[in-house]
């Protein structure tokens, strides 16, 4: 499975030259083939090739004088740019025909420079590699200090460096990694876990995680820091300034839920088998006047590292519908005691007498959901019949 990993980089003042040079031709050719396909769709032509778009705007564009410092850049930046616009398109079209997963997409869009986030790629035919001093040689823009955290499982195969809207620069690394080769022990433990708002998670087993609320507590800082911004001249060198501080605090809460998740979902994949979770309708839950709330929790990111780090260690994540009535079955007698509003958060059936919490209930049935869809997938090998051969 290919896995990717992030690590801060420290470029220099000429370093960040070149890399903005890089960001600016990479949009540029982008740009530029995005709208010769445009153009041919509004004069009932068929679209250009990726070849034809690389001869015209790559090739024979670094030898005008209008694109002459295309060259100035590694050729594979400017390629994988290309390769870009490519995928956007067939993600496009697949969404069109149906066959694409997941929302709907839109036709590609022309980027701006004043996009939160610029990014280039490079592959191994630029020729990029890791010294022995831990510096990230790029070309055409030199060795670059990483803050290394953790060393790569493996040779990674391309190079990403972001610069986001926080003006904080990484480098994305894709390696390919065995999952047999990180496969944890087997454990003869299951959990099922009930998401909420104010409690995090709540699991079967009764432990419970408070939710952080990072984007609550930083809330009066935020709202005073875009208080700011909205005063400053617009066009300004100061309001570029409040701009970034205003992207840095939001930076700063994302940051925290991303750890908080990372940490949790490890935790969770560790310590089970089996992980049991509901499939929650973020999108329609983002709709209410808990769209807030929702938002900061952050449900749909958790359970994607959930389902990807079960992959990778060999554990298995289920995926109960959201549609089952984990708040209404009672998980002493399964009696089914009717829908209850938000407010009620404990009940007493009426079949078995049972007190039950409202979320430690769920998360109960929620698991034991997750054991009869399990079981309900195992593929029992038939018997063999008399005179079968065993070999």
């Amino acid at each position: 499975m290919q896995l990717r990993y992030a690590f801060r980089i420290e470029p220099g003042p000429g370093q960040r030259l070149a890399l903005g040079r890089a960001f600016g031709c990479a949009r540029v050719v982008f740009n530029d083939c995005l709208w010769a396909r445009k153009q041919a769709h509004e004069q009932g032509l068929p679209f250009p090739s990726s070849a034809e778009l690389s001869k015209r705007y790559i090739t024979e564009a670094k030898k005008t004088p209008e694109r002459s410092w295309l060259g100035e850049v590694s050729s594979v930046v400017l390629q994988q740019s290309l390769r870009d616009l490519d995928a956007a398109y067939r993600g496009f079209f697949a969404s069109v025909k149906g066959t694409r997963k997941g929302p709907k997409v839109s036709e590609p869009r022309f980027k701006s420079k004043r996009d939160g986030r610029q990014c280039v790629r490079f592959t191994a035919n630029a020729k990029w590699s890791i010294a022995a001093d831990g510096k990230l040689n790029l070309p055409k823009i030199g060795p670059v200090r990483v803050r290394w955290s953790r060393t790569l499982p493996s040779v990674p195969s391309t190079v990403t460096v972001i610069k986001d809207a926080a003006g904080r620069y990484w480098a994305s690394f894709v390696v390919e990694t065995d999952p047999a080769d990180e496969a944890l022990p087997s454990l003869d433990r299951d959990q099922g876990i009930d998401l909420g708002l104010t409690h995090f998670a709540v699991m079967a087993d009764g432990s419970r995680v408070r939710s952080p609320r990072f984007l609550r507590r930083a809330e009066k800082k935020i709202k005073r820091e875009q208080r700011s911004l909205s005063r400053k001249t617009k066009g300004s060198k100061n309001r570029d300034k409040q701009r970034a501080r205003v992207a840095r605090a939001h930076a700063k809460v994302a940051d925290a839920r991303r750890d908080f998740h990372h940490k949790l979902s490890t935790k969770l994949i560790r310590e089970n088998q089996t992980v049991s979770v509901e499939s929650l309708s973020v999108k329609a839950l983002a709709r209410t006047k808990l769209a807030k709330s929702v938002h900061d929790a952050g449900w749909s990111a958790f359970v994607t590292m959930l389902e990807y780090k079960a992959a990778r260690y060999g554990r298995t994540l289920t995926k109960v519908d959201r549609a089952f009535p984990s708040s209404q079955i009672c998980s002493a007698c399964g009696h089914r005691d009717g829908p209850k509003p938000l407010h009620v958060r404990s009940w007493t059936c009426f079949a078995c007498g049972a007190q039950h919490d409202r979320d430690h209930n769920a998360g109960q049935n929620i698991r034991t959901e997750g054991r009869r869809i399990r079981a309900a997938h195992q593929v029992v090998p038939p018997t063999p019949g008399p005179g079968a051969s065993h070999r």
